[in-house]
């Protein structure tokens, strides 16, 4: 595993991109992300890593709907570190010609970016904190790939739990749904306070020493992000309810929701 940190990196906090990059199997994280990272899986039974995975074929999924619905320009937001199957693979894979930018405020994750850019000119990386919708629609690297004249789908997976109430969320996520034009999509994921309230409240207090602190939310507070769009079937699931492919059981349970949304 890295144990040498790029300059100017603080490895004695857990990262939550890297807590994620460990539970699925990566190998760029350190001793207090790994730490964080095996008490929420023993806090979660063990879930959490079957979780980020079925989060992740999601993500697949989801990325090829919108591609069958006509979209090649893909807005990731909050990306976290690059694992297989990202957004550009998937989308690239369909079409040579689709265009894809991530965004993430991790410096970490900007070093992986800036790679990944240098070996996919289709792709770019942009460091900035989602919460910034202004400089993140208006910044040059966004515009050089993406026309937001056209549909695009903007990704928000497993980051909205990570804004809290205060900042507003819904407002920020309808400032972007505001610069998108009509038959984009909206990919959603985000963990649910419903199912397991003590077991979250457990897991969000590992989060409170971390870059960024965990905040759950109901069924309906998540279902608000998709004011002004049109929820695709199956609506707001758990991600193995949503389109499953054969080899994954639509009887398992998770705290996490996704869903996938069209501007009308």
């Amino acid at each position: 595993m890295t144990e040498r940190p790029p300059p100017g990196i603080d490895v004695s906090v857990p990262n939550v991109a890297r807590m994620y990059d460990f539970w699925l199997g990566g190998k760029d994280n350190f001793a207090a992300d790994r730490t964080a990272a095996e008490e929420v899986i023993r806090i979660s039974e063990g879930r959490v890593l079957r979780g980020v995975k079925l989060n992740r074929s999601f993500l697949g999924r989801a990325v090829r709907t919108a591609l069958d619905a006509g979209v090649r320009q893909f807005l990731d937001l909050g990306s976290g570190l690059p694992t297989r199957e990202n957004v550009h693979e998937v989308a690239l894979r369909a079409d040579p010609e689709a265009r894809v930018v991530y965004v993430d405020n991790d410096p970490v994750v900007r070093l992986h970016g800036e790679a990944l850019l240098s070996r996919e000119g289709r792709t770019r990386f942009v460091q900035e904190d989602l919460r910034r919708a202004e400089e993140i629609l208006g910044h040059p690297d966004v515009r050089a790939v993406i026309d937001l004249g056209r549909p695009v789908a903007v990704l928000l997976v497993s980051v909205l739990h990570f804004v809290p109430d205060e900042d507003d969320p819904w407002a920020i996520v309808a400032r972007y749904r505001e610069a998108m034009a009509p038959g984009s999509h909206l990919i959603l994921s985000h963990l649910s306070s419903d199912p397991h309230p003590e077991k979250m409240a457990r897991a969000e207090r590992v989060y409170e020493g971390a870059s960024a602190r965990l905040g759950a939310r109901s069924r309906d507070a998540i279902l608000r992000f998709f004011d002004g769009f049109d929820v695709l079937e199956p609506g707001l699931v758990g991600p193995t309810e949503w389109r499953p492919e054969r080899d994954e059981a639509a009887r398992e349970k998770f705290a996490g929701v996704v869903g996938v949304a069209v501007k009308r």
